[in-house]
Order: structure tokens, then C-alpha cells, then sequence
């Protein structure tokens, strides 16, 4: 086995990994905060409020009761993100620019983070929310949600001011050049 694959293992591995930890936080915001008061972590700024009927949409309730499109999304999503991840893989073992090492860790975040909600839209109809930053108001969400709204901060800061233009025509080409 050579290091391209034993790197495709790892960050196999740090996905199955950052999917558990969002479900188990699912699972405990479920038997702990469910049809209970909010758990305060800082007082009147933030705390753990279980979303009672869950989410049924996406950020801000957009897309609300389309469950279907939300699951084939994911799919679709997580399938040109792969094949990004093994364009970038190319890269990396190429020239192992650390960029592209943590381009690489804000995919499998992202991946991560749309399985990890797409787990809950099969298995309940809807998505387990349960931080809320109550100093702004802002909408209940997860440990899921969290995964995706960094990764793609991260993903468009790296693609805008470290990534030349060939090497980011090189990581979304979708044809397989060796």
C-alpha cells in the first residue's frame, strides 16, 4: 500500500470520526435537552436548546419539507467532492504544498458535515438542532452545520488567495487525467 492510499484511508477514517462525534451530539442534545429548559453555557449568549419538530430546511428554514431534494443534494454534492478530493490528492502527493493538505481537511469537513444531516433527514424526516447563540438571535443549529459553514469558509479563502487559476481548474476537473 503506498502513502497516496494510506492518506485516502486516514481521512476516510477522520470523516466516519467527525460523523460520529455529530451524531452523538444529536443523540445526547435528544435524551438530554428534549421537552427540557435550555442549558445555559454563557448566560443570555449562548446555549443548548433542543429544536423541537426539527428542521425540516436548510440554513434560515429555506427549502423547508423537501427532504427528497435535501437527500439526493447531499449525494450529488458529496460526489463532485470527492472527485475534487482526488484531483487534490494528486496535488498534494505531488508537491505536498501544506494548502492543499488543508483544502483536503475542509472537503472531508464538509462531506462530513452534509452526511451528518443527511443521517438525520433519513433516519427522522428532519435535522437535530440544538445550539443557539441567543445574544444575536440566530437560527438552532449543530455540530453538523458547524462542519459546513467553516469548511466553506475556509474552502473560498483558500480558493481566492492561495490557489492559482490552473490549480483550481485542476482540482474541479471532473475527468480523471493520470
Amino acid at each position: 500500500m503506498n502513502n497516496r492510499h494510506i492518506y485516502g484511508i486516514k481521512i476516510g477514517l477522520f470523516a466516519i470520526f467527525l460523523i460520529i462525534i455529530d451524531q452523538i451530539s444529536k443523540y445526547l442534545a435528544t435524551v438530554y435537552l428534549k421537552g427540557k429548559s435550555d442549558f445555559q453555557i454563557i448566560n443570555d449568549i449562548l446555549c443548548f436548546h433542543y429544536l423541537d419538530g426539527g428542521n425540516t430546511g436548510a440554513a434560515w428554514g429555506i427549502f423547508s419539507g423537501k427532504r427528497f431534494l435535501f437527500i439526493i443534494f447531499t449525494f450529488a454534492a458529496v460526489f463532485f467532492i470527492c472527485i475534487f478530493i482526488r484531483n487534490l490528492n494528486k496535488l498534494y502527493f505531488s508537491t505536498e504544498k501544506r494548502v492543499y493538505h488543508i483544502l483536503n481537511i475542509s472537503f472531508i469537513f464538509l462531506i462530513s458535515g452534509a452526511f451528518g444531516n443527511c443521517i438525520d433527514r433519513v433516519i427522522h424526516g428532519y435535522v437535530i438542532d440544538f445550539i443557539y447563540f441567543k445574544l444575536i438571535h440566530f437560527p438552532i443549529f449543530n455540530i453538523a452545520d458547524c462542519y459546513v459553514t467553516i469548511s466553506c469558509i475556509v474552502i473560498v479563502i483558500i480558493c481566492l488567495f492561495k490557489l492559482k487559476e490552473e490549480e483550481f481548474n485542476k482540482i474541479i476537473q471532473l475527468k480523471n487525467h493520470r
